[in-house]
């Protein structure tokens, strides 16, 4: 059977989240707007998610658009505030202590990367090799060797604004790997890389990255045969609800599926509405018999 998340975890997971609830305002258009800063917040992101990544593991976020995966990245990262639970990271608690958090953790954003435009790729990057108090000698090593691997040298003296959308997430995955964090934290990790520089990506996490044992990865990503490269566990996440959580070959077991494309497919065709979060539900329809 998958693995229940539940709160008893260890105190010293790289990752540890407890009860993790998101609410937002609702979303107003024309005059209504203006009062959105003071409506309750009503809309649903997350619905009290559990769940821990263990040391030097590496765990997928799975799911839809909308179902709360960046929502919950963004939390760990310490740029949003749970309305309700607990994470931490590094055994750092993401709101009471996120100046700790954000020494301990790489972050991939999928769309808004975060770069000054008029400065190079190698001005950002060692500006936010700084922050992450490498030595400039230190950070200069660092942005070679990440420019060879992620095959962006030509882009590292012109201007951000210049570069195309695939050179700017080459520029973000170095940023998030620039201080070599014990934590890592992607968002679609692999969105608007070509083929060849996607597969390459892949190849360099697992085998410079997790096969060195000493980072943990979460990691969301809608390309199935990433998730079952790369993760040891999956977390399947529809409406802000944790269905399920375990490793890719039992859920395969449970569902009697074949691919993760199916196990995806059974475990969030109909959830059913009395299920408590963090079930593992399958519509009667697809049921294993």
């Amino acid at each position: 059977m998958p693995e229940t998340p539940t709160s008893s975890v260890s105190p010293i997971s790289p990752i540890r989240i407890d009860q993790v609830q998101k609410f937002f305002p609702p979303a107003r258009s024309g005059w209504r707007a203006y009062l959105q800063p003071f409506e309750r917040a009503t809309s649903l992101a997350l619905a009290g998610i559990s769940l821990e990544v263990r040391s030097g593991e590496a765990v997928a976020l799975l799911g839809t658009n909308g179902a709360g995966k960046s929502t919950l990245l963004k939390i760990l990262a310490t740029l949003l505030l749970p309305t309700a639970g607990h994470a931490r990271v590094a055994g750092h608690d993401t709101v009471q202590d996120s100046r700790a958090v954000r020494r301990h953790l790489g972050y991939h954003a999928g769309t808004d990367h975060g770069f000054y435009p008029r400065l190079t790729g190698r001005q950002n990057l060692l500006f936010f090799g700084r922050l992450n108090h490498l030595s400039r000698a230190a950070a200069t090593q660092r942005i070679v060797l990440l420019a060879q691997q992620f095959h962006f040298e030509d882009a590292l003296d012109r201007q951000v604004r210049t570069l195309s959308t695939g050179a700017v997430q080459r520029l973000s995955l170095a940023r998030a790997l620039l201080h070599q964090p014990s934590v890592l934290l992607l968002d679609e990790p692999t969105r608007s890389l070509d083929a060849i520089a996607a597969a390459e990506f892949r190849r360099f996490l697992k085998n410079e990255i997790l096969r060195r044992g000493d980072t943990s990865l979460l990691f969301a990503s809608h390309t199935l045969s990433e998730v079952e490269l790369l993760a040891d566990r999956v977390a399947v996440i529809e409406k802000g609800r944790l269905l399920a959580f375990d490793t890719p070959a039992a859920l395969k077991h449970y569902t009697s599926s074949d691919t993760m494309e199916d196990v995806f497919l059974r475990i969030t065709g109909r959830p059913s509405p009395d299920a408590a979060p963090g079930d593992f539900v399958i519509h009667p329809e697809s049921a294993p018999t």
